[in-house]
């Protein structure tokens, strides 16, 4: 094992979840340890919305990048990417654009590790190890400065992210950073599990961030401030199962058996559900 791999290996956290893993495990993964599933489990009974939330985003990844391609977007910036699952941004937008370039950005250094093997030989795709809530260091990251060109529109992704952004980060200047400086034409792409009753999401924040996940549920108007001058997408920001759903998009990986009970939970419990869009600078 390189140096570099030992020295991702000694900083994997395993004492407490990590957001990469216990999301993953949703989508059917299996890159995750105990401290992740005992975190989930204790979770969904209170929670059960999660595993539909998360996989309805995932579903909402594939759609959103289709689209972006069609839009002419050659070039995409996904913060906070998460593990490597199928149709990654990279291997959906190639499906209809070959000629793709993606930057990968987390936290996790798990991420990192799995991500740079899956990656080895593509120069034209990377992952790098950033905090998103850092958005200069990552726009100054050699990486970046290497595949993605500022001068033509760009698409940045923060999709199931936004509920890991506390108001103390400044989520507003993290979303806004990219595409703020990108050109017009450019697209913010991203998502974030609300609720409709505040203080259903408040208990949500409490047990979330409790568990050692940083973490704010928000009402879909709070999400919707931070975004003001940006054009929304046809159909604007929606419970993302309203986001030009298509029963056609390929399927996703089966969940564990442990998940499956809760599969479902969204049909019968409407106020938690995961919001967002697609908006584009004009």
């Amino acid at each position: 094992m390189a140096a570099e791999d030992l020295s991702t290996r000694s900083s994997i956290p395993f004492d407490v979840p990590t957001s990469a893993r216990a999301y993953g495990w949703m989508l059917g993964g299996k890159d995750n340890y105990a401290v992740d599933r005992e975190f989930l489990l204790r979770t969904l009974p209170d929670f059960p919305e999660c595993v539909d939330i998360a996989r309805q985003n995932r579903e909402f990844l594939f759609r959103v990048v289709r689209h972006l391609t069609e839009a002419g977007i050659r070039q995409f910036v996904d913060m906070g990417c998460g593990l490597p699952t199928d149709d990654n941004v990279h291997q959906v937008a190639r499906r209809f654009a070959p000629d793709t370039r993606v930057v990968y950005v987390d936290i996790d250094p798990i991420v990192l590790a799995h991500g740079r093997a899956l990656l080895a030989d593509d120069s034209t795709t990377t992952v790098i190890h950033g905090d998103m809530r850092e958005q200069d260091a990552i726009l100054g990251h050699p990486d970046v400065l290497r595949l993605i060109d500022f001068d033509e529109p760009v698409a940045v992704l923060f999709l199931s992210v936004v509920h890991h952004l506390t108001d103390a980060d400044g989520p507003r200047s993290v979303l806004r950073t990219i595409i703020d400086r990108a050109v017009p034409g450019s697209y913010l792409g991203l998502s974030q599990v609300v609720a409709d009753d505040p203080a259903r999401g408040a208990a949500m924040s409490a047990h979330i961030s409790g568990g050692g996940v940083p973490w704010q549920t928000r009402t879909p108007a709070e999400v919707d401030a931070l975004l003001d001058g940006l054009v929304p997408v046809e159909p604007g920001l929606v419970n993302l199962v309203d986001w030009r759903p298509d029963e056609d998009q390929p399927p996703l990986a089966p969940v564990h058996e442990d998940l499956a009970p809760y599969l479902g939970a969204t049909e019968h419990n409407k106020g938690i559900y995961e919001y967002g869009g697609l908006l584009r600078k004009a």
